[in-house]
């Protein structure tokens, strides 16, 4: 267990009477219907097996229990879901160095309780002497520069996003919800899972003598128990406190970055870091079967392209195909088949390049690729073509986190440095893990990147231009309008699938939040045409009837995705779970122990 001398917390579990609700799931007939969903033998995470916590002040669920302590702490001591989102970002930075960050960047969907929605890119940007052939060798071929050291970072986006964030809609002092990351980087004890990442990826930790000193002190991987001690990442929170933003892309952190471009022969100056803002975006909203989903604009990818795969799914009735069976299978792979080959093609900055976002989550469109879908084969990818003609020419390591507050205001946030430890650097003197992101441009033309994707010449490297994301952070409203399910994941090319899964789940079939989240999940990204499935997720007679159908099947060794969701439930109370596949924790403000009366 990490442990912090910052923070105790004052979560008294209250008794409450679900009378009209199931542990989980928005009413008792609807958990009853969920009843008839069931998971194929030897699927590690049975039905029942995953418990909700239940809230009724406010909740907060991510990858790691200290950082949602921190975030209830936060809603406990009355700020809002935009506070706690603040406090839990940063936290997450030392916590979870594998993947959250300062070093990085990411999305924020927004719903507050008076209706307002927004979106926020904080998504890197490539420093202003990148150039589009930075990556190939003499003989145009990709080199690993994309992916470890120091050309692979894009300017970081994490603080000025939650800066941003906590102008507009913030409520606690700003210095109040940055001192937990002060206080947690001047030491915490290394917990198993930390552990378990520290060691398995001491080798590449121990290729950059700043990030080694950190994480491997005296030369020897920290075991369970050791403590962490990250005082420079505790200076730099210092000035991120006492400056805000300026504090982290001016003064002494920016000269910081600087130098370590300059010894590491990267691109990123103090410049590229005074010039970098956060966005607000207009969030995507599409209506799936009643209900109002809302998400990320490109540079995400991930609503533009789970709107598609959601759209073309409507014409379906998925419940009555049975979950998981062939049918029900097949139609969602060919939906991800064809929304991932759009998505390839044509997706990018919109700053650069202009987005068919109107036409790719339009209902006509949607029923002109299911036209394509036949009912009892598979398409092979190579016939299916980008359906909005010529392109426009100009992970896995993320987290993220889902927060409700009492008032009704609710949050998403996904956030990353791309692989695992990112770029495998840390800035010298700063104490923080730079990014290497820039991988997710296209490097080449046709030339898959590190998750497999073949993207085109859309989303190819520019100065100032931010790179594509597969990051999904969603709300979901029940048909009154009223928040329903927040939601997001890391994964890299599967995060769109799993989100479009856990909605669909929840929508077409009716589960309980704990159930969505467990179920077993697919992917398909159109390029390599392979069918991913986890371990055991699909039965042996479903898995040969796909083959049968003509679909190249692939099973995971490991699991897909690190789902964090909150299910607000018909009397308002707030039901999450932190996605077993991980660990993590959901802690609530006013803990609820279910009385079924």
């Amino acid at each position: 267990m990490i442990r912090s001398r910052a923070l105790p917390l004052l979560l008294a579990p209250v008794l409450l009477a679900l009378s009209a609700c199931g542990p989980g799931g928005p009413s008792r007939a609807d958990a009853a219907q969920a009843d008839t969903v069931t998971f194929a033998p030897g699927w590690d995470f049975p039905r029942g097996s995953t418990s909700p916590v239940n809230a009724q002040r406010g909740m907060v669920v991510t990858t790691d229990r200290v950082a949602s302590e921190v975030g209830a702490e936060i809603l406990h001591r009355g700020g809002n879901a935009v506070d706690a989102a603040v406090a839990t970002h940063f936290a997450l930075a030392v916590v979870n160095p594998e993947a959250g960050n300062i070093g990085g960047g990411g999305f924020m969907v927004v719903r507050m309780a008076d209706g307002t929605t927004a979106s926020l890119d904080f998504r890197e940007a490539a420093p202003m002497a990148a150039t589009a052939d930075m990556f190939l060798d003499a003989a145009g071929n990709v080199t690993e520069k994309s992916l470890i050291g120091h050309l692979a970072s894009g300017v970081p986006g994490s603080v000025a996003g939650m800066w941003e964030a906590h102008r507009r809609f913030g409520s606690l002092p700003w210095a109040e919800l940055v001192q937990p990351a002060v206080s947690l980087a001047e030491g915490i004890m290394v917990h198993e899972r930390l552990a378990n990442s520290l060691r398995s990826n001491a080798d590449k930790i121990g290729r950059f003598h700043a990030t080694a000193r950190v994480f491997m002190p005296n030369n020897r991987v920290l075991r369970v128990g050791d403590r962490l001690v990250q005082a420079d990442l505790a200076q730099t929170f210092r000035r991120i406190a006492a400056e805000g933003a300026d504090g982290f892309y001016r003064g002494r952190t920016a000269e910081l970055v600087e130098a370590e471009m300059r010894r590491g022969n990267g691109l990123i100056t103090r410049d590229d870091m005074a010039r970098y803002r956060a966005v607000w975006r207009d969030p995507l909203r599409f209506d799936y079967r009643g209900h109002e989903v809302i998400s990320m604009p490109p540079p995400s990818s991930g609503g533009v392209t789970m709107a598609e795969m959601l759209n073309i799914l409507e014409g379906y009735d998925l419940r009555a195909m049975g979950y998981l069976s062939p049918e029900h299978v097949h139609v969602f792979a060919e939906a991800a088949r064809r929304a991932y080959a759009d998505r390839n093609a044509y997706l990018a900055d919109p700053d650069f390049v202009p987005q068919p976002t109107a036409r790719m989550m339009s209902d006509a469109y949607a029923a002109e690729r299911r036209a394509t879908i036949a009912r009892d084969r598979a398409t092979p990818s190579a016939q299916v073509a980008p359906g909005l003609g010529a392109p426009p020419r100009e992970g896995t390591h993320t987290t993220h986190y889902s927060i409700v507050d009492e008032r009704g205001n609710a949050v998403a946030v996904t956030t990353t440095i791309n692989s695992l430890y990112g770029s495998l650097v840390t800035v010298e003197g700063a104490g923080f893990l730079l990014n290497n992101e820039m991988d997710d441009f296209t490097a080449k033309p046709g030339v898959p990147n590190q998750f497999g994707l073949v993207q085109g010449a859309a989303n190819a490297v520019a100065p100032g231009k931010r790179m594509l994301s597969a990051m999904t952070p969603t709300i979901v409203l029940d048909p009154s309008g009223k928040v329903l399910f927040v939601t997001g994941t890391p994964g890299g090319a599967t995060i769109i699938t799993s989100i479009a899964q856990a909605i669909s789940n929840v929508v077409d079939f009716r589960m309980d939040v704990a159930t969505a989240t467990s179920a077993p999940r697919l992917h398909h990204q159109h390029l390599p045409d392979t069918l991913r499935y986890e371990r055991a997720g699909l039965s042996p007679a479903t898995a040969a009837r796909l083959r049968a159908m003509g679909h190249a099947l692939a099973q995971r060794e490991g699991f897909q995705g690190d789902v964090q969701s909150i299910m607000v439930l018909p009397n308002g109370v707030q039901s999450a779970v932190a996605d077993p596949r991980r660990g993590g924790a959901a802690v609530g403000v006013g803990e609820v122990r279910r009385v079924v009366q």
